[in-house]
C-alpha cells in the first residue's frame, strides 16, 4: 500500500459526517457529499416498495453494507439487495443481487460510467439506475458478463420485474 492508498477497513470506520458518504476503488477515496432532499425522496420510495415486497431471505439495506469484492474496494450503493445469510454487520463480498444508484449531479459521471463499470466486473446481476429529475429508470441487467439495458421507464410508465423478486411501480410513485 502506498501513502496514497486506503484501505477498505479504514473507509468503513470513517465517521459518517453531514451526510458523506465514504468508498474506496483501488485504494482511492471516493467520498460523496450530501444529496438534496428528492435524492432521499427517491432512495425512501423505492426502499419502501422492495422491502414491501421483499421474501424474507433476502435482505433490502439503504447505505449500510459495503459491498467489498476484493482487497482495496469498497462500494455502498444507496440500495441494496443481498441473500440475508451472506450480509455480515457492515460488509458483503459476494456479488448482491441488485444494486441501486440514486443518480445526482454531483455522482452522475461516478454512477453511470466507474459504479457501472465496477458491479459489471464484480459479477452484480442487476444494477439500476434512477434519476429522480427526470422521472427515469434504467434498468441493466448482466448478460455474459456485460451489462445490457433491460428497460428504461419514464415518469408514469410502469416497471414490472421478477429479478432479483416481483415489484411493481412507476417512477414518479417514488417521487411522492
Amino acid at each position: 500500500m502506498t501513502s496514497g492508498e486506503l484501505r477498505t477497513a479504514e473507509a468503513g470506520a470513517m465517521p459518517r459526517r453531514g451526510g458523506h458518504r465514504y468508498e474506496v476503488l483501488d485504494g482511492k477515496l471516493l467520498v460523496t457529499g450530501a444529496q438534496p432532499p428528492i435524492h432521499h425522496t427517491a432512495v425512501v420510495g423505492l426502499l419502501v416498495r422492495l422491502k414491501q415486497a421483499c421474501p424474507a431471505e433476502l435482505l433490502v439495506t439503504v447505505g449500510s453494507l459495503d459491498f467489498r469484492p476484493v482487497p482495496g474496494v469498497s462500494l455502498r450503493p444507496d440500495l441494496m439487495v443481498c441473500r440475508r445469510d451472506e450480509a455480515g454487520p457492515q460488509i458483503v463480498v459476494r456479488p448482491p443481487l441488485l444494486a441501486v444508484e440514486v443518480i445526482s449531479a454531483s455522482t452522475r459521471v461516478t454512477d453511470v460510467v466507474l459504479k457501472r463499470a465496477r458491479y459489471e466486473q464484480y459479477g452484480v446481476p442487476s444494477y439500476w439506475l434512477l434519476d429522480p429529475d427526470n422521472h427515469e429508470l434504467t434498468v441493466l441487467h448482466l448478460t455474459d458478463n456485460t451489462y445490457t439495458c433491460h428497460t428504461v421507464a419514464h415518469s408514469d410508465e410502469r416497471f414490472e420485474t421478477d429479478f432479483p423478486f416481483s415489484v411493481s411501480f412507476s417512477p414518479t410513485q417514488l417521487m411522492s
